[in-house]
């Protein structure tokens, strides 16, 4: 896996290391990292992670090395997102660990002030909300609320955090919180959805986050490469969750959590099973059917971490679960046709 560090850099820890994961991006890739170039916060290292991708990102990426000696090159062979992942959080030496997506980019000044966040709260994680970007229009993202910020929040004791999607690079993570208690990615190659297992783990074991309603990363929801529209990746997110019970047991977490990442699990599997053809859906169904049947025996599935409408959901799947499915698909089809949110 080689390696192209740029020259010692004037400060040995910078504030944050981003993490830059590339596979097949080059249309995108020049906007993501001007927007980290050009970020107010000057002391961070840029660490971009080549997954064997075949087209012209490495060259964009070497170009803007001769340059900016803030960027680092690892050029390995493809091996999936979690293996990327992992390398440059090995790599990483700053003080927190952000991640940026090639096809996003983000807000000039959001370094700074997140940084600004987690240093005033010696915080092990700053998250915020983000814009969703369509053929150049945004939709601000609003899961974090006004009345929620300001405050050291314990995820443990205040679980509804876990319902927030992924979106890990909606934050920053201290890096010394991550190593110390051994946060990872699944490395499963050719797996998708391992933000999932990540930004669980995080939670379970973080004891001091901050969150912000403000908005930095665009996150680009028309790149036709992207790993969740790929139909092969139907079974990831059910790996993910057997990496999160996995990682629940071996913790001695699983009493206190496993409730609230059943609950977690339902939202993530129903939105999975509306993004489907209808020929994957109908495979996918009958593993969720089967898990939800084998929680409720556990006595794990509790009222309390669900809403209203997907506790009917749930309910309804676990009763009568061919009439639940159809119901899903045709509301997925719906949903297509503009015809309902």
């Amino acid at each position: 896996m080689p390696i192209t560090a740029r020259p010692q850099a004037e400060i040995d820890t910078p504030k944050i290391s981003v993490l830059v994961p590339i596979y097949n991006v080059e249309q995108y890739l020049p906007r993501c990292l001007e927007s980290l170039q050009n970020q107010t916060l000057s002391d961070i290292e840029i660490i971009c992670i080549n997954d064997g991708s075949p087209d012209q990102s490495v060259a964009i990426v070497r170009n803007l090395m001769e340059n900016d000696p803030r960027i680092m090159l690892i050029d390995k062979k493809n091996s999936g997102y979690g293996d990327s992942m992992n390398q440059g959080i090995k790599q990483a030496r700053g003080e927190y660990i952000a991640i940026l997506e090639p096809d996003d980019y983000i807000e000039l000044n959001a370094f700074e002030r997140l940084y600004e966040l987690a240093s005033w709260h010696d915080a092990d994680m700053v998250k915020a909300n983000y814009y969703k970007e369509r053929a150049g229009k945004c939709a601000v993202v609003t899961e974090i609320k006004p009345r929620d910020t300001g405050k050291l929040i314990n995820p443990r004791q205040e679980q509804w955090i876990f319902k927030f999607a992924p979106a890990i690079w909606s934050a920053i993570y201290k890096r010394e919180f991550l190593e110390r208690e051994q946060i990872d990615f699944l490395p499963t190659p050719g797996a998708s959805y391992q933000d999932v297992s990540f930004s669980f783990k995080v939670w379970a074991l973080s004891r001091k986050v901050i969150l912000t309603d403000e908005c930095f990363v665009h996150y680009r929801l028309d790149n036709e490469n992207s790993s969740v529209n790929s139909p092969a990746k139907v079974n990831c997110v059910v790996e993910e969750y057997r990496e999160i019970e996995t990682f629940l047991s071996e913790r001695g977490l699983f009493t206190e959590l496993g409730p609230i990442m059943e609950a977690v699990k339902f939202l993530n599997y129903h939105w999975n099973l509306q993004r489907l053809s209808p020929e994957l859906a109908a495979e996918f169904y009958p593993q969720m059917c089967q898990e939800f049947l084998l929680a409720e025996e556990e006595g794990i599935l509790h009222r309390a971490d669900f809403s209203r409408k997907y506790w009917f959901a749930l309910k309804l799947m676990l009763k009568h679960p061919r009439l639940a499915f159809f119901l899903l698909r045709l509301r997925a089809s719906l949903k297509k046709m503009d015809i309902t949110p």
